[in-house]
């Protein structure tokens, strides 16, 4: 009688976490679950996240891959109220970065200071472009939105460059050096909501061998 009566008492508890939980997504596992469940996430709750989700996210972020080893991406992490409010004024992305429990800005090193190729190791050095800091930040930017999905937060890539009307206000409010451009606005926080992924494969979008 015991046993029957522990049995229905695990089998009570077990419903009552189904019920609770009938709208919740299963967190995504394998990469690919990930991806497939990355969704872009405009309403946060306001929760601040913790140092170990930021570094988290950050350290998703830097395993990007980039052309010659140059890693020419830099971060800005925004936490404080009063520096995320002066980011937008009057703009529809205001609530998003508002309400994110912190934004990241994904920055990219435009030009560096190095030796000519084969010059010699005391010869001066010159500033040289950063050829594809574009490309190896846009990969640091998905990868940071895919973290933020593995962590069961939500994230939303918010665009500036190429815009120069942009890019200008954010690099003077944020205080940016010269060569260094902000590529995208991430804020990322605590889902406020839960939109479902879009199906977006389209198999007229793909050709074989020649176009």
């Amino acid at each position: 009688m015991k046993r029957i009566s522990a049995l229905l008492i695990a089998f009570a508890a077990i419903m009552m976490v189904a019920v609770s939980c009938k709208d919740c997504k299963p967190a995504p596992k394998s990469a690919l679950e990930v991806i497939k469940a990355r969704t872009s996430i405009r309403s946060f709750t306001g929760e601040k996240l913790t140092e170990e989700q930021i570094n988290t996210l950050l350290d998703a972020a830097m395993a990007a891959p980039t052309a010659a080893d140059i890693r020419p991406w830099r971060f800005v992490v925004i936490t404080d109220e009063a520096t995320k409010d002066g980011l937008y004024e009057g703009e529809h992305h205001k609530s998003m970065v508002n309400t994110a429990g912190a934004v990241i800005i994904v920055c990219g090193e435009t030009t560096r200071m190095a030796r000519p190729r084969g010059a010699a190791e005391d010869a001066p050095l010159e500033e040289k472009p950063v050829r594809y800091w574009f490309e190896d930040c846009s990969a640091a930017t998905e990868n940071l939105l895919l973290a933020a999905t593995a962590l069961d937060l939500g994230a939303v890539w918010l665009s500036c460059y190429p815009n120069d009307k942009s890019v200008e206000r954010i690099s003077n409010y944020l205080g940016l050096p010269a060569n260094v451009v902000p590529l995208a606005i991430v804020p990322v926080g605590i889902p406020a909501e839960n939109p479902e992924p879009k199906d977006k494969w389209n198999p007229d979008n793909i050709h074989y061998e020649k176009w």
